[in-house]
């Protein structure tokens, strides 16, 4: 197997491993997903980590997020307000050029919230589509996380069609 090859499947699996976390609620997990100065190789008690290999996230609607502290507590709160999702990724294309990765697909989004009575068992379950550029560098344990962006994608409704048909 060339290298090229291989480093696609790494970035694939790394890209899974971070919708999975996510969807298990497992933020350790997450944590360790999103790359990190000593992923870097630099040492934290003498270069302030914000300026070192900044990560960015942005999510559907949310400004951006820089810095890896406010990037995961962004995900911490999330977790906490959110009792089930599950994303089914289509459209996934990945493209790496040396130590970093692109990889861009769309989400198909399952969630549901808190449940709003005593005794049922979840809220409601809202479809969202996202699509979605996820950015990884190459450290030595593995493909790392460096920047999320995920953008809402507009469906067209009914309405909309027939406003555009002339009459």
């Amino acid at each position: 197997m060339n290298a090229p090859h291989l480093d696609v499947e790494q970035v694939e699996a790394a890209n899974t491993a971070f919708y999975e976390a996510l969807e298990q609620g497992a933020f350790e997990d997450l944590s360790d997903l999103w790359l990190a100065p000593s992923d870097l190789g630099v040492d934290e008690t003498y270069h302030d980590p914000a300026d070192t290999g900044v990560v960015s996230c942005v999510h559907p609607g949310w400004p951006v997020l820089t810095g890896r502290g406010e990037v995961l507590r962004s995900y911490a709160l999330i977790m906490a307000n959110t009792d089930y999702i599950q994303f089914f990724l289509t459209d996934t294309h990945v493209s790496v050029t040396g130590d970093t990765a692109v990889v861009t697909c769309t989400e198909n989004i399952l969630s549901g919230g808190p449940a709003p009575e005593e005794g049922t068992e979840l809220g409601p379950l809202v479809g969202q589509l996202v699509v979605a550029t996820n950015v990884f560098r190459r450290t030595p344990a593995g493909w790392k996380i460096w920047s999320h962006h995920g953008s809402p994608v507009l469906a067209e409704t009914d309405e909309e069609d027939e406003e555009e048909t002339p009459s």
